[in-house]
């Protein structure tokens, strides 16, 4: 008996840390592959963003896409206004120069508006972005020289995040996106990376799926390129900037909500995905996307296993210190100690993921919401 629970103990803790630990080191265990030679001229592209209620960092984007359209006259820069409440739109309007506008008549969220977007737009490549993020000007250049190369069908671009030190709650964003970010390096090294974030990647338009209204537009669309005998890569070179949330609540309902869509997304996608992907793409999306999103089942049978194997092997002091150890944690995250609140910060996390789950089976949906306050 006690053996046994050691044993689920081991599996559980295994299983928690692969897609952090163990998946990274295989990662770079696996060969390189190359991704060709650049041929041809630069492709066109477009640039599209939707906007629900953003007028506090519409003149920063607004200043930022001028930047763009300075470097690169010709890109197709286009928004997407989701029937907003606040003067986003008229701000928008106020720039016919930089670019065209689409104004919802009725509230239809990211997923549609990007898909209109994508029908309105001109160019051979799609960039997608947020309305809160700026882009490093220079970096629109390099996103579009790697579609030169004929095996890319998508390229996720660097976010970073500029606030880390504002609370907990970013702190700990930032330090997962960096965890994050690396690992993309990795899988793009030996292949196709599992997805791309809507702050900045891009598409071959020809390649752009029918995106549900209530999945993962960036999910969606980035992964579907692989549908299509084409690489997903990740761009060290093409770097965006964008604010992290910073209040605890707002993350954990943000957490929840993307997680519900994103396995609302792989119940779509799963069944062409397991007959299209390699065995080498199955197992880097397994250990990257479904292990993370049952972290909290883990994490709880691995503890509830080891605590009481520890208790009948008769260990009640290594027990008592492990829980000790727990609860001063959660002391000094309340009593608001940085290392303290950034690991409970990571927890919630974990937890708000699995509830996104949850959310998921119960076959609850998510279309539209508002942007977090607190990262503005």
């Amino acid at each position: 008996m006690v053996h046994a629970l050691y044993l689920i103990c081991a599996i559980s803790a295994i299983a928690f840390l692969h897609p952090y630990v163990t998946y990274p080191l295989s990662l770079r265990l696996m060969k390189q592959r190359s991704l060709g030679t650049e041929h041809g001229p630069r492709p066109s592209a477009s640039l599209l963003f939707s906007c629900y209620n953003e007028e506090s960092v519409l003149p920063t984007k607004l200043d930022n896409l001028a930047a763009i359209k300075a470097l690169h006259p010709d890109i197709d820069i286009l928004a997407y206004a989701d029937q907003c409440s606040d003067n986003s739109l008229a701000i928008l309007q106020a720039r016919p120069d930089l670019l065209r506008v689409i104004a919802a008549t009725e509230r239809t969220g990211k997923a549609m508006g990007m898909r209109t977007l994508v029908q309105a737009a001109k160019g051979e490549i799609c960039i997608f972005t947020d309305a809160n993020v700026t882009l490093d000007p220079q970096s629109v250049g390099r996103l579009l020289d790697y579609f030169r190369i004929a095996a890319v069908g998508g390229v996720a671009g660097t976010l970073h995040y500029v606030n880390d030190d504002s609370s907990a709650t970013a702190g700990a964003g930032g330090l997962y996106w960096r965890l994050e970010e690396s690992i993309k390096a990795l899988e793009s090294r030996c292949g196709s990376i599992m997805g791309a974030d809507g702050s900045i990647f891009a598409t071959r338009r020809a390649l752009y799926p029918e995106v549900p209204p209530h999945l993962l537009d960036d999910m969606t669309a980035s992964i579907s390129v692989m549908l299509h005998d084409r690489r997903l890569i990740s761009a060290p070179n093409v770097i965006a900037f964008e604010r992290n949330v910073t209040m605890a609540s707002e993350e954990f309902r943000r957490k929840r909500r993307i997680a519900c869509r994103a396995f609302n997304t792989h119940r779509h996608l799963w069944p062409q995905l397991r007959q299209t992907l390699s065995r080498t793409d199955r197992y880097k999306y397994v250990s990257h996307k479904l292990l993370r999103w049952f972290g909290l089942p883990f994490l709880t049978v691995g503890v509830a296993a080891g605590s009481l194997a520890l208790w009948l092997d008769g260990a009640q002091t290594l027990l008592a210190l492990l829980w000790g150890a727990m609860a001063l944690v959660l002391v000094g995250a309340i009593a608001g100690v940085k290392i303290c609140a950034t690991l409970m910060s990571i927890m919630a996390a974990i937890a708000a993921t699995f509830f996104g789950i949850i959310d998921a089976w119960r076959g609850k949906t998510y279309q539209i919401w508002s942007p977090a306050q607190s990262r503005n």
